[in-house]
């Protein structure tokens, strides 16, 4: 789900200073996705290292009961609060790729080109809004994405946050209206995490949450992906008349909750299978 024009053959790849990079794992997938040519990591990017996935996988507080990914990203997130941390400027593999991102995106702005800034996680595994303790070691909502790039509010144009037609966590923490594992099952819902490969918990489509996340987030409009998963008639539909009238209702009731218009929706697992309403911002 991108910006309308934006060509991904000829993007350019940048991973902002407040983003956290291990080192073996970026360059496997530069390897793999064959982009090194588009990627550029700025130069103030804190490094996972060894030490602290280790360090992480033998806290009993953050494995057992906050459910850490054991990625070292909380070790490393204190590493860098305490100003210990390596800079990807100190790795030598990563020199290739070294970028001044701000610099970058600012230049591109002021061309008048396309610049989508993509966050990381749920609203609600924040540090400051999320449901603490069992949330990542730093802020993931819109504004701080922007801070992890550098660049400020005035800058975005369109802020779209992204819901999923059911809700998920995986891990300990709260999860509101949370279904039994039969009935994930059932219902066709169960997920997996990419990292840890752990089941996913899941619930029904939490409209509180939804319009809390929007406010958080400052959204200008929704994405809802996985509509399949829920309503199986919508697979692969990309017009948004050719849905029946449950799904046309379960849309009109998000967006009358929120009060924010849902333009984009997901109805497949595949690029194309996208319905895309944004016209309707141009009305």
């Amino acid at each position: 789900m991108v910006p309308s024009g934006f060509v991904y053959e000829k993007a350019r790849l940048l991973i902002g200073a407040g983003v956290l990079v291990n080192p073996r794992v970026l360059l496997e997938e530069v390897e793999r996705l064959e982009c090194g040519d588009r990627l550029g990591v700025d130069a103030q990017c804190a490094i996972i290292e060894e030490k602290h996935i280790e360090e992480e996988a033998k806290s009993t507080h953050l494995v057992e009961k906050i459910g850490t990914t054991k990625s070292g990203i909380g070790t490393c997130s204190a590493a860098r609060a305490h100003r210990v941390a390596k800079l990807a400027r100190d790795v030598p593999e990563l020199k290739p790729y070294l970028a001044d991102v701000a610099g970058e995106l600012h230049k591109a702005l002021k061309a008048g080109e396309k610049v989508l800034v993509e966050g990381t996680q749920g609203t609600y595994l924040s540090l400051f809004h999320g449901t603490y303790p069992y949330c990542t070691a730093k802020d993931v909502c819109a504004s701080a994405i922007c801070s992890d790039v550098g660049i400020g509010p005035t800058s975005v144009d369109e802020v779209i946050v992204v819901f999923k037609a059911y809700v998920t966590r995986v891990g300990a923490g709260p999860l509101r209206g949370e279904l039994s594992r039969e009935e994930v099952l059932a219902r066709g819902w169960m997920e997996y995490g990419t990292v840890t490969g752990r089941e996913r918990r899941a619930a029904p489509f939490d409209f509180d949450l939804a319009r809390r996340a929007v406010n958080l987030n400052g959204a200008t409009q929704i994405a809802i992906t996985k509509m399949d998963v829920v309503y199986p008639v919508c697979r692969g539909v990309n017009n948004y008349d050719a849905f029946p009238n449950e799904v046309k209702g379960f849309v009109e009731k998000v967006e009358a909750y929120v009060e924010r218009p849902v333009t984009l929706i997901g109805t497949g697992p595949g690029a194309e299978d996208i319905v895309d309403r944004r016209t309707l911002l141009k009305k």
